[in-house]
């Protein structure tokens, strides 16, 4: 069954929060698509997962890439699966996979800040429940930790 998680950002950014998902995504040794909603934000995010921090990176590609099969983290902007991932993250409100069933894990990700997103989030929430997946909600503690949320 596909387990759902959402994730509530509430006084962080995408660009803070998504790389240490993904770290972990990765020392579980799965596979990653990171959906988001525009070819910039892509982009931004493909730019951001090299740099991010001066001692590693992660290693992924974009959908564009040859080779995207062969890579553990593929950025996309479209539903797909380029790289066999078990695990898939949505950011910026893009919309769950009619494929969704397929993988072990969604990561929705979503700004707290925002209504419209917060709105998507629901929505998908809804949405989620009617197809029977497992969902759980996760919002930050004041020191910043993820915590499960009833």
């Amino acid at each position: 069954m596909t387990e759902v998680l959402f994730y509530h950002l509430q006084d962080m950014t995408l660009e803070n929060v998504l790389p240490p998902l993904l770290e972990k995504s990765l020392a579980r040794g799965w596979r990653v698509v990171v959906q988001s909603a525009s070819e910039e934000r892509a982009d931004a995010l493909d730019a951001h997962l090299w740099t991010y921090r001066d001692d590693s990176f992660l290693p992924h590609t974009t959908w564009r890439a040859g080779d995207a099969e062969d890579q553990p983290i593929v950025l996309a902007v479209e539903e797909g699966n380029p790289n066999r991932a078990n695990v898939r993250f949505l950011v910026d409100s893009a919309p769950l996979p009619e494929d969704s069933g397929s993988y072990e894990r969604i990561v929705l990700v979503f700004n707290g800040d925002d209504g419209e997103a917060l709105a998507a989030a629901r929505t998908a929430w809804t949405d989620c429940k009617t197809r029977g997946f497992e969902v759980t909600y996760w919002q930050a503690d004041e020191s910043g930790r993820w915590q499960r949320r009833d």
